[in-house]
């Protein structure tokens, strides 16, 4: 395309952005393509939305295994639950990189919600981004993910790994304690053939540690967010 081209339309101006209200008013083709646009958009979505879900419901069905073999019996050993919490934490990392994908359509499906459909509906708002056709532009031009692996880890953990990951060391914590004979102590119990039950203790500390601070940090997050707080009453008085 060439420069005087480029010159003769600037997707910032209120008549450009505001390409929603145009759409309600006349049927124009650009509005056409976004509807089919968002179609497919959604269709991703949903797709991804789906193997973040089949992740976690393999977790679960693994941890329901896990934890029903390893209360089944006394002699069975109580290091088949830290077996289990490196088979969540594979998940985990799994979800994670999942999740990155799942954003990068999420964002887009919300950048057309807040700035060509919420426009459509009430053009006597504007739109929440005056540059987001060039944004939604560049994405397609050079796609990437919008969030770190460190944050899609911390959205994660807060959402479902954390406490399937604290089901596991209660669990772990009961085995080597309830089923503990009373001439050992439950530290000693905690070992695992050479490997002293301190050096495992330490081990989990550091380890759950480390996930409470993924979880909690960072504290600003860049994924879109879909839901907002608000009061219902506000959405009865629209009605």
């Amino acid at each position: 395309m060439s420069e005087s081209n480029r010159d003769d339309i600037d997707p910032t101006a209120p008549e450009q952005r505001e390409i929603g209200r145009e759409m309600v008013d006349e049927n124009t083709g650009l509005g056409s393509v976004m509807a089919h646009f968002y179609r497919g958009e959604m269709s991703r979505v949903t797709t991804w939305r789906q193997r973040l879900d089949e992740t976690t419901k393999w977790t679960v069905t693994l941890m329901a295994a896990i934890l029903t073999w390893a209360f089944s019996n006394t002699d069975n050993p109580h290091y088949i639950l830290l077996i289990g919490v490196g088979a969540v934490a594979t998940f985990l990392g799994i979800e994670a990189r999942r999740y990155q994908h799942y954003d990068v359509y999420r964002t887009r499906v919300r950048m057309l919600q807040e700035n060509l459909f919420a426009n459509a509906l009430d053009p006597t708002r504007e739109v929440e981004d005056h540059d987001w056709r060039v944004a939604l532009s560049e994405d397609f031009r050079t796609p990437t993910t919008k969030i770190s692996f460190r944050e899609a880890l911390s959205n994660r953990l807060r959402r479902v790994y954390l406490a399937l990951l604290c089901v596991l060391l209660v669990a772990w914590l009961f085995r080597i304690t309830a089923f503990t004979p009373g001439e050992q102590t439950w530290l000693a119990a905690a070992g695992i053939a050479y490997i002293p039950g301190v050096v495992v203790v330490g081990a989990l500390c550091v380890f759950y540690g480390l996930m409470i601070v993924i979880t909690i940090w960072p504290r600003k997050q860049h994924a879109r967010g879909e839901l907002h707080e608000g009061n219902s009453d506000d959405w009865d008085d629209v009605r």
